[in-house]
């Protein structure tokens, strides 16, 4: 038997059997179905009989023609505006390399600070930092700022997908997409969903949650998290090149080699540069992460930066689109079916009656809470369909409401790692074959692990000095 043959077996295997077991108690005969759909996806995503954007179409036909889903609402995640914010950053990558800028950028920062693979990794994690505050949305931040500078730096070294990818690649890769997740945990304004907690928590424990609030209780295990991310990549996944001692005398050298900028390298500057203001500001602007990513590809379209063809052979954001896309509309259908809420109930009565004290209901509430992301696309969708739920909870079990109306706000961002789907900028990251998925979900799972640990101890007792409970 063929691996491919054996995996199509267990994925539908896995379809069937929770397909035909009988519907529990509290949820639709509808839900259940989908619930079958979305779980024999995610089993096709993990062992991909087939390349995953081919799993998910096939698994929203199979919701179309058997009525579980209405069309509409099979094919919504295409028009989903992360989906194309993700779709644009790939497009502005393909302008970093086309152009030369990004090899530009990657240059003059192996000029400064590029000694060794560990400082080039801190480096993106303390502009991961820097920038997060100001600049609300993870995708934007992560696949449209840092993804085209980290895939320039891994090409300055001659690091590409495939055989090369463990140069120094492969590495870079995973510091920019977990220190991103990091810094979502660690503002009230570095991740569109946060404030959305702050309404519920209201709503839920009425209690109300300030920037500062939030940023004080994130900020030491928040720090020490994203202290940890290179390291930590550093064992997980050892980058061949290690120091660079004439990494200044390389640089400077190809700097000299590509002489001053070009005018499509200025157009491109100043396109990444208003993204970046127009981001930062859209709170003021009321311009969507979205609307400006689609401006920046326009103009480099009218600039002539990229051209058509640029964008039709652009594969990554292509693939990323459909299999993302058919993510997110299974996973918001089966939120909306009240699936998600049922599994809360289920689990909050159980807690409840467990009568485990508040420190024990606290520490397995978050457990369940942090891991049940393998379930989701978006971090906001999660935020919507559980955080109220699992907070009202926790407070019932007798656990300090500012506390867990924080605290949960952060751990809503924290298994972002997890997975290749984590957040909108998962797809960016994963998109550039630099980590298998199977590499990408143990090393996911690992410094989700530690995180969580951080957290729950270092954290615990940073909450307790600072009055939280």
């Amino acid at each position: 038997m063929s691996k491919s043959l054996r995996n199509w077996i267990i994925v539908l295997a896995i379809g069937f059997v929770i397909w035909v077991c009988p519907t529990p108690q509290g949820l639709t005969p509808n839900a259940w179905h989908l619930f079958a759909v979305f779980a024999a996806t995610i089993a096709g995503f993990i062992l991909q009989p087939i390349s995953m954007g081919a799993v998910a179409f096939i698994a929203l036909t199979f919701c179309a023609i058997t009525g579980v889903l209405k069309t509409g609402q099979a094919l919504m995640g295409f028009g989903n505006g992360t989906i194309w914010l993700i779709v644009c950053a790939f497009f502005l990558s393909r302008a970093f390399i086309k152009t030369g800028f990004g090899r530009r950028i990657a240059f003059l920062i192996i000029k400064y600070i590029g000694r060794s693979s560990l400082p080039l990794g801190y480096s993106i994690a303390l502009s991961e930092l820097i920038v997060s505050p100001a600049m609300p949305s993870a995708t934007a931040r992560g696949g449209g700022v840092f993804y085209p500078i980290v895939q320039s730096l891994a090409n300055a070294f001659g690091s590409q997908p495939g055989p090369t990818a463990g140069k120094i690649g492969k590495y870079l890769m995973q510091v920019g997409y977990h220190t991103d997740a990091v810094t979502c945990t660690m503002f009230l304004t570095s991740m569109a969903g946060n404030p959305l907690c702050v309404g519920l928590a209201a709503t839920a424990v009425g209690v109300e949650i300030t920037w500062m609030n939030w940023a004080v209780a994130a900020i030491v295990p928040g720090l020490i998290s994203l202290f940890l991310v290179p390291v930590l990549m550093l064992k997980l996944s050892p980058p061949e090149i290690r120091d660079i001692p004439d990494a200044r005398d390389l640089a400077i050298n190809e700097l000299e080699k590509m002489g001053p900028m070009s005018l499509q390298e200025k157009v491109l500057a100043f396109v990444f540069v208003m993204c970046l203001a127009l981001w930062a500001t859209g709170s003021w602007t009321k311009l969507g992460a979205t609307p400006v990513a689609m401006l920046a590809v326009a103009i480099m379209l009218i600039a002539k930066v990229l051209d058509w063809k640029d964008i039709l052979s652009e594969k990554g954001a292509w693939d990323a689109m459909f299999w993302m896309g058919g993510l997110v509309a299974l996973a918001t259908a089966l939120a909306k079916s009240g699936f998600i809420a049922w599994i809360a109930k289920l689990i909050g009565t159980a807690v409840a009656a467990a009568d485990m004290g508040w420190v024990a209901s606290f520490v397995l509430i978050s457990l369940i809470y942090i891991y049940s992301h393998y379930c989701f696309a978006s971090v906001t969708a999660r935020i919507s369909a559980m955080y109220a739920a699992f907070v009202a909870v926790a407070a019932a079990c007798g656990v300090p409401a500012m506390l867990v109306a924080i605290t949960f706000g952060c751990f809503a961002n924290l298994p972002i790692s997890l997975t290749h789907y984590g957040n909108g900028c998962g797809p960016v990251y994963f998109g550039a074959g630099y980590v298998s998925q199977g590499e990408w979900w143990r090393n996911g799972f690992i410094i989700t692990t530690i995180n969580v640990v951080i957290w729950l101890t270092i954290g615990m007792t940073w909450w307790k000095f600072i009055g939280l409970y």
